[in-house]
């Protein structure tokens, strides 16, 4: 998918640290990307809650498909879009975007399960999040 197909995006700035000796951005730092830009969304849009909220979201599937590399300095534009909604958990899609390309540097998907902090049993997504991630799903 093209830039244009992630309803969000997030400008994240690599740094020094996230090349490893081959030159490029290093594979777990592309989870990473994902995680802020999606966290990112959810705190800012969303209202989680991240230090003190009753509701937290786990990560239960995730994947990416490297298709091209990144390197520092540069920024990446993590792409973002609402997949798939359900009861309590949600399938994002991401792009990761070179400055300078409108076809991805990676793609991937993280779905997240919306629990309780405490017990860490399924809940429903709480109205805020369901609301935010509804505006940004095809």
């Amino acid at each position: 998918m093209e830039r244009a197909a992630y309803p969000h995006h997030l400008a994240i700035t690599l740094r020094w640290k996230d090349n490893d000796v081959y030159g490029h951005v290093n594979n777990v730092e592309y989870y990473s990307f994902f995680d802020t830009v999606i966290n990112d969304f959810l705190i800012r849009s969303g209202g989680l809650d991240i230090h003190g909220g009753e509701v937290i979201g786990l990560c239960v599937d995730s994947q990416c498909t490297f298709k091209q590399p990144l390197e520092f300095p540069g920024v990446v534009d993590a792409g973002l879009r609402c997949a798939q909604l359900g009861n309590s958990s949600v399938r994002y899609e991401i792009g990761l975007f070179r400055e300078d390309s409108t076809r991805p540097a990676a793609t991937g998907r993280f779905v997240h399960v919306f629990v309780n902090r405490t017990t860490r049993r399924p809940i429903p997504v709480p109205t805020p999040i369901r609301t935010a991630l509804e505006r940004i799903a095809p």
